[in-house]
């Protein structure tokens, strides 16, 4: 049963969109923005069953340019939204595709140890970048299945295994949603990075990406795939701590969950994101670094799995060390890495 928060950030969600459609009925009769959807339709060859569809689309396309606009036109705030390749979709759409239903933050985690405990903040750089450092492989697009966990997963053992071995290695995820189904992980319909890394344990490790490559939907295991990299164990960075998240990081790429479902991180297009956000976790994301902007705003450095054309190439900074213990997006509620 939803929670009265829950209930009511939705039922303001609804006002928020459905008032921006109404605003976009406006401009129905605006060949402007009929151009501008045509156009659109052709950067991401998108493509409409009949014309019924296609002018259903349009609305939605419209009230998303619409907040878009309007969110933009505030220019008070430290990031900003574009017209992405999820315009046309609503925001209960873009959560049905997009967001994993397999978190469980609730659940009952038992300790794993957290072996930079003893690491001095003091000591950390300044800033950490891992995809300057060359643990970090390009940005891939998990498409309309929510297996964002096993992309979350995978970056952070093809960041640990550069580490260790040198060696960047694009590692399958489909070896995940195929593969990983006797446990909690349920392939496109949601699992968690933690129990992502126990498979590979067992399964002594990931093939390549080219050997066992992506498909965006669940299909039949293939058994006898070669392991390309392997873990040893994982561990959990202590909930709630950013402190403790940035020691880790300093170190590894780290599996992160975060609400993702917002239309703010729908379209984030670049910037810092800041201000209010939920945190009910539906989506696995990794932290590949942290930094300061030049306005000096503090952030992490995330990497996601929408695509290039999402966000900053593929890629977010999300603000922090915010008063709110569960970080931006609840990113230091549930963080965790491979070890090896």
């Amino acid at each position: 049963m939803a929670t009265p928060k829950a209930f009511l950030l939705a039922t303001l969600c609804c006002a928020c969109f459905f008032g921006a459609v109404l605003a976009a009925r406006e401009l129905s009769d605006d060949p402007a923005m009929m151009a501008r959807h045509e156009q659109w339709m052709a950067k991401y060859s998108r493509s409409y069953k009949d014309d019924a569809e296609k002018s259903q689309r349009f609305e939605v396309f419209k009230a998303n340019v619409k907040f878009i606009e309007s969110f933009n036109a505030a220019g008070n705030r430290k990031f900003w939204l574009g017209v992405n390749q999820f315009a046309d979709l609503t925001n209960d759409e873009f959560r049905a595709t997009k967001t994993n239903k397999g978190f469980n933050p609730d659940a009952v985690k038992l300790s794993t140890g957290f072996r930079y405990a003893n690491v001095s903040t003091d000591a950390l750089p300044e800033s950490v970048n891992w995809r300057t450092k060359g643990a970090v492989t390009p940005i891939k697009d998990q498409g309309q299945c929510g297996c964002c966990w096993a992309f979350s997963a995978v970056a952070a053992v093809e960041g640990i295994v550069k580490i260790s071995t040198g060696k960047l290695i694009s590692l399958s995820e489909q070896e995940l949603v195929d593969c990983d189904v006797h446990g909690e992980d349920q392939g496109c319909n949601g699992g968690e990075m933690d129990d992502a890394f126990k498979f590979i344990i067992k399964n002594g490790g990931l093939t390549t990406e080219s050997n066992y490559p992506y498909t965006a939907q669940d299909g039949q295991c293939k058994a006898g795939a070669n392991s390309a990299a392997t873990i040893k164990g994982y561990e959990d960075v202590p909930a709630n701590d950013e402190a403790s998240l940035m020691k880790a990081v300093a170190n590894q790429p780290v599996s992160v969950a975060v609400d993702g479902g917002d239309m703010t991180f729908q379209f984030y297009s670049g910037g810092v994101m800041t201000g209010s956000c939920g945190t009910d976790l539906d989506h696995g994301i990794a932290a590949i670094g942290y930094g300061k902007a030049s306005d000096g705003t503090k952030y992490w450095l995330m990497k996601n799995s929408w695509g290039a054309t999402w966000g900053e190439n593929g890629f977010l900074r999300m603000e922090k060390d915010i008063s709110n213990k569960k970080g931006m997006c609840g990113l230091a509620m549930q963080p965790s890495y491979p070890t090896e």
